[in-house]
């Protein structure tokens, strides 16, 4: 039986819709496999998924099409067949880890308020108006200075429902791995860290993260970021475990590559 925390982060996981198998089986290489020559056997693919409630076919499927549009390659040595990123996934994946594990950040005193184009770290206001930290050059209008205050519908803009939703939920998540993490099996804590990534993932990409100090004040301390990077430092090294063991017969993967230990900005020196 699985630890309750777990339990309860799949459960989330389902609750939100129908979940996009491919979409899991895309984290799971960019957070396990990549960092461990790309590789992964189906077998220990399945036996991963199955802890997140996937069933075999479904993850046939998922493969067969991510195979299909360049995200995978299929290979099989002897009786052992076997996925890893194609030419798509690696395009895909690589620059996309640099936002999801970059290290939580002091907000810093100085921020512009600009009207134009706004730059890849800004937040959006609505319209052409933006804010964004550090002194940043706008098509039409720069204003640079500190923030003096950010009321209720200061927060609204810069973090609207869909956002703070999102933030909340993984940051409610994170606080629960993290405290579970210490009592996790390997094979669960692997599986509570895929949860955990590919929740923070999609907030990540759909653009859903914020600067702490444009946070509503029910988010900080930790913010989401910081949360999702404590928990991970605490999933890391019983899921590394796993993936180190043999699995029902499966050979360990290949070691973690150095980068592995600095994601979020943490050293092994930081795991708890």
């Amino acid at each position: 039986m699985s630890h309750p925390a777990l339990t309860a982060a799949v459960a989330a996981l389902h609750a939100e819709g129908r979940l996009r198998v491919w979409s899991l089986v895309v984290t799971v290489f960019g957070d396990a496999v990549d960092p461990r020559g790309g590789r992964i056997a189906t077998a220990r693919l399945q036996a991963l998924l199955a802890r997140i409630g996937v069933e075999p076919g479904a993850l046939r499927t998922a493969l067969s099409r991510l195979a299909t549009d360049g995200w995978l390659e299929r290979e099989r040595t002897g009786r052992v067949s076997s996925y890893r990123l194609g030419p798509r996934g690696i395009a895909e994946t690589r620059p996309a880890a640099a936002r999801i594990y970059a290290a939580p950040a002091a907000d810093p005193e100085t921020w512009t308020l600009g009207l134009g184009p706004a730059p890849a770290d800004a937040v959006t206001l609505g319209g052409e108006a933006w804010i964004a930290p550090g002194r940043q050059r706008a098509g039409h209008l720069a204003v640079t200075g500190t923030i003096a205050a950010l009321g209720a519908e200061g927060f609204g803009r810069t973090c609207p429902p869909d956002a703070a939703g999102a933030l909340a939920a993984v940051r409610a998540e994170a606080l629960a791995l993290e405290a579970a993490a210490p009592r996790l099996a390997p094979p669960e804590a692997m599986a509570a860290r895929i949860v955990l990534i590919h929740r923070w993932r999609r907030a990540v990409l759909r653009g859903h993260d914020r600067p702490a100090a444009l946070l509503p004040p029910r988010l900080a301390d930790p913010a989401p970021r910081a949360a999702v990077a404590a928990a991970y430092a605490a999933l890391r090294p019983r899921s590394e475990a796993w993936l180190d063991a043999a699995e029902a017969g499966l050979a360990p993967m290949p070691p973690a590559s150095a980068g592995l230990a600095n994601r979020f900005g943490m050293s092994s020196g930081n795991e708890r």
